[in-house]
């Protein structure tokens, strides 16, 4: 009975009120990371993005939840700043470029790192393999295991391939952010 209020309640309030959440966008420089944000903010692929120096913040509606967006900076420079805006975050979105098989270790290395920072412990993780559209690019399957993604124990774990140029995927990708709005 009580489950049934509950779920009446957040119906209600996805009536009348906006449910907020915020993530943090890392990986890899050149993985994708702004052309994700640009396709989610305006449903179009962007060809020539220019490359984040430091972060982006934007914010994206999508039916009652108000996404905000922190979108770092891929390059090594950047990188110690990851952790600083994953604190607090209903999520954190790894972005790796799936077809491109050089970097897969350095990305795998630095993803390895960010987890074990204490502050980030029980954040969930969507790991969101791009470019699914280029030939030899990793499957879902392929990412999960090359990254030792079952292995991660102190948080939710998903992956998906996708592709942002062709947005493949983006709708799922978008209804498990919708859904971790509700964890924090």
């Amino acid at each position: 009975m009580l489950r049934f209020f509950r779920s009446l309640l957040d119906w209600l309030r996805g009536l009348f009120w906006k449910q907020e959440m915020e993530m943090t966008l890392v990986g890899l420089q050149c993985s994708g990371k702004t052309t994700f944000v640009t396709v989610l903010t305006s449903g179009h692929f962007q060809e020539d993005q220019i490359p984040t120096v430091g972060f982006n913040m934007r914010k994206v509606s999508k039916g009652n939840v108000v996404i905000k967006v922190w979108d770092i900076g891929g390059q090594p420079r950047f990188r110690n700043m990851w952790e600083r805006y994953c604190r607090g975050v209903n999520c954190i979105v790894y972005m790796v470029d799936a077809a491109d098989t050089e970097k897969l270790d350095s990305s795998k290395s630095e993803l390895q790192a960010l987890l074990e920072k204490p502050q980030l412990q029980g954040i969930p993780l969507l790991v969101l393999g791009n470019k699914k559209d280029l030939p030899d690019s990793l499957t879902q399957e392929q990412l999960v295991e090359r990254f030792e993604l079952n292995s991660i124990a102190d948080r939710e774990v998903a992956c998906y391939s996708i592709s942002c140029k062709d947005k493949i995927n983006i709708d799922i990708t978008l209804n498990w952010l919708i859904a971790h709005s509700k964890n924090k």
